[in-house]
């Protein structure tokens, strides 16, 4: 877990105590759907980004990040809960940012 999001989560810890779920509604019980879209919604407003984006933009972009900082394709995958490849592949597409870190297995030759 990303050190900065654990500080976080164990200070929201601290003063929630959930009991069932990290983020429990009113009644103790899991967020509905459309009370996790009403959240985003209020958040994507005053934060300005892009008025188009939904909560399945979050899984997207982070899907591609991790993409663009290395992560293999199959940890991908199976962090998403994909079955098949072809839906992890996808981010494959989305971005080019990593090419430029790609080193030839000539390149280490001693020749």
């Amino acid at each position: 877990m990303a050190h900065k999001v654990e500080i976080l989560l164990r200070e929201y810890l601290d003063i929630h105590r959930p009991v069932h779920w990290l983020f429990e509604g009113a009644d103790g019980g899991a967020y509905s759907e459309r009370s996790v879209q009403s959240v985003f919604i209020a958040a994507k407003e005053r934060s300005g980004i892009n008025p188009l984006a939904t909560t399945h933009t979050l899984r997207h972009s982070f899907a591609t990040h991790l993409l663009e900082k290395g992560m293999d394709l199959r940890n991908i995958q199976e962090l998403l809960g994909h079955e098949s490849s072809r839906t992890t592949e996808i981010y494959t597409h989305i971005t080019k940012k990593s090419w430029d870190r790609i080193k030839s297995p000539l390149d280490d030759l001693d020749i």
